[in-house]
């Protein structure tokens, strides 16, 4: 056999089975058959490495080993684009346009896909180069993550030196049935660009990402078409995937097909008048496309006069997005100061100029770790958007415009900000392994004293802090037997205050087991989390400390929510010596470290059982809105954080966020507070409410 010959038959037949399959959604064999080619021609090239081809489909794979991903420069200009919040903002673009440019335009519309943006580029038809935007002079090399991506072709149909700009991005329903695994991913693009910036390029594989390509930039001057309609056009005959829901624009619709049929491409035309309806049709159906869209690109069809238009420093002037929702603010980034939480995780926080969010002035938001900074590759100086996460916490959203002072993007120190250790690397997150570091001790104590926990109220952060900070509170125990006396003279501390800690102290010897064991900090173990080790047979702290002792993992993932990767963190926690001596303090000082069983007689109705709620927003009769998830859970509900295809039910008080809009998407049930009160029953006929002082109610059954 000539095995050079069928190495060449193998690879054409696998590349045409996939460009099928994933650009043009028509499959030719079936998965058996592929897999069949698939292993003939990876046999053939493990044998004979030397035919090992680099647009070889074996090479999609990835590879297991790290990558650091070097920086390289872009060849073409990389810029963000203009932004326009209204269509009438676009209209009145296009006509501002229209007359700089001194003649009649066609403008071309296409969706704002929300992923991540990325440049190809190919040598004599070969990948041989992927970069991120980065600062849109330098951008990451992230090509063996890209390989990956089997929408991007990895040899063209012809052999031309091209950059080819689109975007990376990952389907809703992928992103939903992937998101099981890693619940700290807060949508679809966050999960995209995790993904391309895996340092093993195998890790990459395993998600499937997808690939939309909308510009071409020719080495050759004279190869390069004229108008981007015939861009859209070439790049599918490359092989590419090009979005199919695009417009075009022009002063009529007549006009705009022929456009369309001289670049051979079937799409709608419509007249400049038609563009507000057709903007506000966009905006309707995107909840119902199969991948995230925020917005709307309004680009120059010809491009000669894109050419006389030119750049900014930030954007080209041919081009502007709609996008659907306005950023609830607009601010630049000072800086970036890093936390030290009480588990040690390192959290990176931008710096803002003062900015209105909200009903009040944000001046801090959180960028949540490395991978994230680096997937809006942001730098101290740049323009960026800020929203509420939950309506609750600032986060940066997005990178808006580059900053002109040449910061590029950052990065992380390599050593703890409290304590100086340095730093080690856990999933996607830094951590300090110091369990003494100052700031984790503060925050471990506060945690314990929190409302909602173990409810010492009176002692918040700056009190902890201040305690620490004179000696007389190194961990938790120590509240216990602290001498708060010691406290009066100082600035802010009377009797009046030592008394109300010392209150509080012994008002928390009453809490049950369940805030007890959630208060300890055991990872992944609130509120919920401790509600679960009970409900799963976990009644005492005793049965917990044994499973640990004997590194018993099936004693807890046979338990439904608790997976192996949180079972391995709380028998590991709960190992530790320190762990084990803090609690024996605290069980010596007074607390309760068993669940005392309920009578059977006072037990609700399980009303919800079957039935899975999320909570949001803010609740009059249920602060904090933990006392609602208790209700529910009492009655036989399962909660869940977020909404998905299995929730049932989300209980919305003000300010629903974004989890409105994802039920009201996926069809769930949306109640009111006073919905819930009534499905309670302590309304219209059901137990009588009190309101007390202070806005609480107080029930009398």
């Amino acid at each position: 056999m000539d095995l050079e010959k069928r190495v060449e038959e193998l690879t054409q037949r696998l590349l045409d089975a996939q460009r099928a399959y994933y650009v043009e959604g028509r499959p030719f064999i079936s998965d058996l058959e592929y897999d069949r080619l698939f292993d003939e021609l990876k046999a053939i090239e493990d044998e004979h490495p030397e035919l090992l081809r680099e647009d070889s489909p074996t090479q999609r794979v990835g590879s297991d080993l790290a990558s650091d991903f070097p920086e390289a420069a872009h060849t073409i200009p990389v810029l963000s684009l203009d932004k326009a919040y209204s269509a009438q903002e676009v209209v009145s673009w296009m006509e501002k346009t229209g007359k700089a440019a001194g003649g009649h335009l066609s403008f071309v519309e296409e969706e704002k896909i929300d992923g991540i943006s990325m440049v190809l580029y190919y040598e004599g038809g070969l990948l041989v180069r992927a970069l991120t935007r980065g600062n849109g002079h330098v951008g990451n090399d992230v090509t063996p993550n890209i390989r990956t991506v089997r929408s991007i072709p990895l040899r063209l149909s012809e052999a031309l030196d091209i950059a080819v700009r689109g975007e990376v991005y990952l389907p809703k329903a992928d992103f939903e049935r992937l998101k099981e695994d890693q619940p700290d991913v807060a949508n679809p693009r966050n999960m995209a660009a995790g993904a391309v910036r895996r340092q093993k390029s195998s890790e990459s594989a395993a998600i499937p990402l997808r690939f939309f390509a909308y510009e071409a930039f020719w080495s050759e001057e004279s190869q390069t078409p004229a108008d981007h309609l015939s861009i859209l056009a070439c790049l599918k005959r490359l092989g590419f995937p090009v979005n199919p829901h695009f417009a075009v624009f022009s002063q009529s619709a007549e006009h705009g097909r022929r456009l369309l049929e001289a670049a051979g491409l079937d799409a709608p035309s419509y007249a400049f008048s038609d563009l507000d309806g057709y903007l506000a049709k966009a905006s309707k159906v995107r909840k119902d496309l199969p991948y995230e869209i925020d917005g709307m690109v309004t680009k120059v069809n010809e491009l000669p006069i894109r050419e006389v238009l030119g750049y900014t420093e930030h954007h080209p002037r041919w081009a502007i997005a709609y996008k659907f929702e306005s950023p609830q603010a607009v601010t630049t980034v000072l800086g970036v100061t890093v936390q030290v939480g009480r588990t040690g995780r390192i959290t990176p926080v931008a710096e803002l100029e003062p900015v209105a969010l909200g009903g009040s002035t944000v001046r801090r938001a959180t960028l949540h770790n490395q991978e994230y900074i680096d997937e809006l590759e942001l730098a101290i100086g740049d323009s960026v958007s800020v929203v509420k996460r939950g309506d609750v916490i600032p986060a940066v959203e997005e990178v808006l415009e580059k900053n002109n002072e040449g910061h590029s993007t950052y990065t992380m120190p390599a050593s703890c900000p409290s304590c100086g250790s340095h730093l080690v690397q856990r999933g996607a997150h830094l951590f300090c392994p110091n369990k003494d570091c100052p700031d984790q001790v503060r925050g471990r104590i506060s945690y314990f004293t929190a409302k909602g926990q173990m409810d010492m109220d009176s002692i918040g952060p700056k009190a902890v802090a201040k305690l620490y900070e004179m000696g007389l509170v190194k961990d938790i125990p120590d509240l216990y037997t602290c001498d708060f006396d010691k406290l009066i003279g100082e600035k802010g501390y009377g009797e009046k205050m030592t008394a109300s800690f010392k209150a509080a102290v012994e008002e928390s010897k009453k809490k049950p087991f369940i805030n007890v064991l959630s208060s300890l900090g055991l990872p992944d173990v609130a509120i919920k989390g401790a509600q679960t080790l009970i409900a799963g047979g976990f009644s005492d702290i005793d049965k917990l400390l044994d499973a640990a002792s004997r590194g018993d993992v099936e004693a807890f993932t046979r338990i439904d929510g608790i997976g192996p990767q949180t079972a391995a963190a709380i028998i590991e926690a709960l190992d530790d010596p320190v762990m084990k001596e803090r609690i024996r303090r605290l069980r010596d000082a007074g607390l309760q470290f068993a669940q005392v069983e309920e009578d059977p007689s006072n037990r609700p109705e399980q009303v919800f059982e079957g039935q899975v709620w999320a909570v949001t927003g803010s609740f009059e009769h249920f602060n904090p809105r933990t006392k609602a998830v208790q209700e529910l859970e009492k009655r036989g509900a399962r909660t869940v954080s977020s909404v998905t295809s299995k929730t049932t039910h989300l209980l919305m008080g003000k300010g629903g966020g974004s989890k409105k809009a994802q039920a009201e998407k996926l069809g769930v049930q949306i109640v009111d507070e006073d919905g819930f009160l009534s499905l309670l029953g302590w309304k219209d006929g059901g137990a009588k409410a009190e309101e007390p002082a202070g806005g609480q109610l107080s029930f009398d059954f």
